[in-house]
């Protein structure tokens, strides 16, 4: 399975802020969305990842407020990515070892979309639902004849 078989599925909606835009703006709207990341996007291209993780820590540093914080001092300058013909395998590796809990999808510098470790999770259990299922169907229809058969040249003495 591949990054465009999520995408596919998902839909590419994109939600995005500039690296200007106050933080506290940017919050407001992954509240509003009930999202938790926001793309960077400087002259139609990704610079940066604005995530709750990044949030919370300049909260902390801040003392605990979001004071006059812009997204470009808050914001991940170098954002794990993906394009949508990487394997699902890939990205669990690199999502599990960088911690990422979203990865912008881009296509020769164009952002398609972002996915996020929900995303991915949830793609493989229903992989494994779908394979379970059809596994479970072919056992129920297994020929009857044949288990006899079997059963019959297991008993028979080995000569």
């Amino acid at each position: 399975m591949k990054v465009s078989d999520i995408l596919r599925v998902k839909g590419n909606t994109l939600y995005t802020v500039t690296p200007e835009e106050a933080l506290s703006t940017a919050l407001r709207t992954m509240a509003e969305l009930d999202i938790g990341s926001l793309c960077v996007m400087s002259h139609g291209e990704l610079v940066g990842m604005l995530t709750f993780r990044e949030v919370i820590q300049a909260v902390v540093r801040n003392g605990g407020t979001v004071g006059e914080m812009i997204v470009r001092t808050v914001m991940d300058d170098f954002p794990l990515t993906c394009t949508p013909e990487t394997e699902l395998d890939e990205v669990r590796r690199m999502m599990l070892q960088r911690h990422a809990r979203y990865m912008p999808v881009v296509s020769q510098r164009t952002l398609m979309g972002v996915i996020s470790f929900y995303d991915v999770a949830k793609a493989v259990v229903d992989s494994q639902d779908f394979e379970n299922r059809m596994l479970k169907a072919y056992i129920r229809d297994w020929p009857v004849e044949q288990d006899a058969e079997a059963e019959e040249a297991a008993s028979r003495p080995k000569l």
